[in-house]
């Protein structure tokens, strides 16, 4: 596809910044959409640029506020379907909703399936994004899904610190697989703090499973928006007799009570990623990597027809 349609990339109001630096690591500029909100609260949307045949690419994170965003997202994808836009992928470095995946209670929706089957509905034709909350969401779309990570990036950062003696934490049972994968790319140990859940917003730890004692600590997610789990693990950790206490998460959706949490906790940094906007650095705790080039590089390699697979190597 390298002789292929022209490609251009739009943004929503979610996160222009993010949309820029993409635009920008693409030696190009944001295509011009005029994207505004009615007195009454309805989204409005009108393509300034011509895309009859074009290879459009849309950046919006659904963070909150997620409902307004992926209603701004759907509207964006409508207007280029009708204006002949040759392919439409949404470029959506987090997916809101990804937590509802599963019907855990009786009489409860999937959410993430809606969500995935309206964003179908609208037009998109491929998606591109980062550090689902779970793999199998990718099957909730019946069109292709571009899924990276942001281990190559936060793995390059942790390195440049020097962290000698580390171990890599999972906060929880279910995020094994991702503790592992950091572990293995930073030559670390592993341990798994096993807690009970006992509210949205409280967890309790229970124990822990692995040698901490005397070691640097770096607990991994994929996303923390109250920072109970991430706070409670480092509670427990510190008794242990841990020295040093890092968090790395690639979704960080801070909110007044995790900025307030964070700032009482042992946590002494929290490493994260610009997938939502964010200024925050809770008195120098929060340290966000730019995924500008790992997104820009993976909307490149979808334009010419290229694997993305090679952006998934640790180097």
């Amino acid at each position: 596809m390298i002789n292929g349609p022209e490609m251009k990339i739009f943004t929503g109001s979610a996160h222009p910044q993010l949309a820029a630096d993409i635009a920008t690591y693409l030696g190009q500029g944001l295509s011009d959409a005029t994207v505004t909100t009615f007195p009454d609260g309805e989204s409005f949307v009108k393509i300034n640029d011509n895309i009859r045949g074009r290879d459009i690419f849309i950046v919006q994170p659904t963070c909150p506020p997620t409902n307004q965003n992926i209603m701004e997202l759907l509207i964006m994808v409508d207007a280029a379907r009708r204006a002949s836009a040759n392919r439409i992928t949404a470029v959506i470095p987090f997916f809101g909703y990804a937590r509802q995946d599963r019907k855990d209670q009786p009489r409860v929706p999937i959410t993430a399936k809606l969500v995935a089957n309206i964003l179908v509905a609208a037009g998109v034709q491929r998606v591109l994004t980062m550090d689902l909350h779970a793999q199998q969401l990718q099957g909730f779309f019946d069109i292709p899904v571009d899924h990276l990570y942001a281990l190559p990036v936060m793995v390059k950062h942790i390195r440049s610190m020097e962290l000698s003696n580390l171990v890599v934490v999972s906060p929880d049972v279910g995020g094994v697989k991702m503790a592992s994968a950091y572990a293995e790319a930073l030559g670390a140990g592993l341990a798994i703090v096993v807690k009970r859940r006992c509210s949205a917003t409280e967890v309790e730890p229970l124990h822990v499973i692995g040698d901490v004692e005397g070691k640097n600590v770096l607990i991994v997610d994929d996303i923390t928006e109250t920072a109970g789990t991430l706070v409670s693990a480092a509670k427990i950790l510190k008794t242990l007799g841990v020295g040093d206490i890092y968090a790395g998460v690639s979704h960080a959706v801070l909110t007044d009570l995790s900025i307030e949490r964070l700032k009482d906790s042992e946590i002494k940094q929290l490493i994260t990623t610009d997938s939502v906007p964010g200024s925050e650095d809770v008195e120098g705790r929060v340290k966000r990597l730019s995924i500008a080039e790992l997104l820009g590089e993976g909307i490149r390699r979808i334009h010419r027809g290229e694997s993305v697979s090679s952006l998934f190597r640790v180097k």
